[in-house]
């Protein structure tokens, strides 16, 4: 997979997470891995950070359910309003979702 197939695979995989559940930036890449030879939380953090204006960015987190930085405050508000359970400064990661699930 070429780089700017997967920067689309990680936005299309993003719009897909329903309202009221996360995935981690670990779970984005490891969901993507067999078919993009690639597994990095951190790629996918950049991509996001790049390009991930127009798909639900507030939906991915950190593994420890951390909002992303910067942007923690208007996360925070899009996510309650969505009916995310949140916990403490984040989200409670029982609202992780899996492409396995569907929608």
């Amino acid at each position: 997979m070429r780089p700017d197939e997967y920067v689309e695979a990680v936005l299309e995989l993003v719009e897909r997470i329903p309202p009221g559940r996360v995935m981690s930036y670990g779970a984005v890449a490891d969901a993507l891995a067999e078919r993009s030879g690639r597994a990095s939380a951190r790629l996918v953090g950049s991509i996001m950070a790049r390009h991930g204006g127009g798909v639900p960015w507030y939906r991915v987190v950190n593994s420890a359910g951390r909002l992303p930085p910067g942007h923690e405050r208007e996360a925070r508000e899009r996510l309650r309003a969505e009916g995310t359970p949140l916990r403490g400064t984040g989200v409670d990661m029982t609202a992780s979702w899996s492409p396995e699930e569907g929608m």
